[in-house]
């Protein structure tokens, strides 16, 4: 049977690869999404601390723009050290030992996770028109595919509260032992714009299941939705000072939460370079615990034995889901020698398919890049493929007079010693490449600084498994991409972070162990 899944994937209409391949057809799946209110209201632009709405210590905003125009939605409160300070103020009142947050019983703690979950999904719908408004991405994946892992996510948390707990120990001589898994404390969070509301939930869910408090600094690109769930911790019932909300500047905001001596943890979703700076502020500040979810170069092998038609749709969706930007992209596609030209071909077919443009649109595959330095950055990475000899097999130009589309973009002949099979691009373009044997492509896959993810496709069990234990990468797929879980761990080797979010794993950055030893008059098995 196992061979059999190995021989036979499943294969479906775009939007079902983006669902997992669960039994959806794309008829089913856009009966499922509502039609989007393209201009949602934005009813929360301020900073959120102690349950209670503020403006910024300094007075100043800045503009949220709509990248699918360039147009300015809102303006926001734009938070800085002050804000900060204020905010981790209110987040160790919550934490006091005996306050209400450290008294509440672990499946209490469950239940708020639980109601946010819901209140959540009651607005499902808002919330995907409103990321889609901040972000770009297409509406329809915000509904269905981002906003339906949040969920998810939540209430996976939220059924762990109650039972991630200590042991008792076998301690020679008579005592008794045990172990408790203590909060860490006050928990700075810092937050990407490609996946804010599903970033946000991979940070609140573990930390607040296990007892922390929360400082959260969203993404200056996108933090509507992020102020808007804030509103909805409120509404659940979670008591004031626990999870507080700061839109802002990395360099202002993040640096303060990074070097703040009365902050124990921070946990940061980005580039690898400013997963640097923090770790050095971490460690130059008071010792706090980092995690680091941070960038990516990540190859998919395809092998002449793999299901052609799957493999081509698979590494399609790999590199240009959310506009290319996500840090786990397939975008080192590397292709056996034999298949190459019938893979590139194919390739380009699918990419000319691609349906770029208005993302409230549900035929909409891909939208703009998050702003206008995204979009100038990815222009520039494509002109450094052609001046380095890469063949531009389709695309390279932007997609639209306004707003900030780019077109599919595909190279072949790519080389490993260029830029843009080396440096993260968070784009749509896609570098293929030609491999001969499978020593030679776990030599190539290894030889980068990162190892976030990987992916191998082949029919054949045997070399599956070999070549996967062979790759330096945190997440290997076989025969598919991007399939995540709340129940999987996820994080990076090398490069690309430390620590792992998801799963019970996500748990441990959050406890501290205590060991408790109590002498006994006598101790009997």
């Amino acid at each position: 049977m196992l061979q059999a899944a190995f021989q036979t994937p499943c294969k479906a209409a775009p939007l079902r690869l983006l669902l997992g391949c669960r039994p959806l057809s794309m008829a089913a799946a856009a009966a499922a999404v509502p039609q989007p209110n393209t201009r949602p209201d934005v009813s929360y632009k301020k900073i959120f601390i102690n349950n209670e709405w503020h403006d910024s210590t300094s007075r100043k905003t800045f503009p949220t723009i709509n990248p699918s125009t360039g147009e300015v939605i809102c303006q926001v409160a734009e938070g800085d050290k002050a804000d900060v300070d204020k905010a981790v103020k209110a987040a160790r009142d919550a934490f006091k030992f005996g306050s209400p947050w450290r008294r509440m019983d672990a499946s209490q703690r469950g239940e708020l996770l639980y109601r946010l979950a819901d209140l959540i999904e009651r607005d499902r719908a808002y919330l995907a028109a409103l990321e889609t408004l901040d972000n770009g991405k297409p509406y329809a994946i915000a509904y269905l595919v981002d906003l339906d892992m949040v969920i998810k996510h939540l209430r996976y948390y939220a059924g762990w509260a109650d039972k991630y707990h200590g042991k008792t120990v076998s301690m020679d001589g008579d005592f008794f032992t045990y172990t408790r898994h203590e909060p860490v404390g006050v928990c700075g969070q810092i937050i990407p714009w490609n996946f804010p509301l599903l970033m946000q939930a991979w940070k609140l869910g573990p930390a607040l299941a296990t007892g922390n408090v929360v400082v959260m600094k969203l993404a200056e690109q996108t933090p509507l939705t992020g102020l808007y769930v804030a509103s909805l911790i409120k509404e659940a019932g979670f008591p004031p000072g626990v999870v507080n909300i700061i839109p802002g500047f990395g360099h202002t905001a993040g640096a303060a939460i990074s070097t703040h001596m009365d902050i124990d943890k921070v946990a940061f979703t980005g580039s690898t370079e400013v997963g640097h700076l923090i770790q050095k502020a971490a460690a130059e500040s008071n010792l706090k615990r980092v995690t680091l979810e941070l960038g990516g170069k990540s190859p998919n092998i395809i092998m002449s034995d793999a299901d052609m038609d799957w493999a081509v749709e698979q590494a399609h969706s790999a590199l240009f889901f959310n506009q290319g930007q996500c840090c786990c992209a397939g975008s080192r596609t590397y292709v056996q020698e034999d298949i190459y030209h019938e893979f590139v071909e194919r390739s380009v077919e699918r990419a000319k398919a691609r349906v770029v443009g208005n993302p409230f649109d549900l035929r909409t595959e891909q939208g703009p890049q998050v702003d206008e330095n995204q979009y100038k950055k990815v222009l520039g990475y494509i002109s450094t493929g052609k001046k380095e000899g890469a063949k531009l097999l389709y695309g390279g130009n932007p997609a639209a007079d306004k707003g900030y589309f780019i077109q599919p973009t595909i190279f072949g002949e790519v080389q490993d010693n260029m830029i843009i099979a080396k440096e993260e691009i968070f784009g749509p373009v896609m570098q293929i490449l030609r491999f001969k044997t499978i020593e030679e492509v776990i030599n190539r896959a290894n030889d980068t600084k990162y190892g976030l993810a990987a992916a191998i496709f082949t029919k054949d069990i045997d070399k599956a498994n070999y070549i996967s234990q062979g790759l330096r990468a945190g997440t290997v797929w076989i025969n598919c991409y991007n399939v995540f879980g709340s129940q999987a761990p996820f994080g990076g080797y090398k490069a690309s972070g430390q620590g792992r979010e998801g799963g019970e794993y996500g748990l441990q950055p959050y406890t501290e162990v205590k060991t408790v030893t109590v002498k006994v008059p006598q101790k009997n098995s």
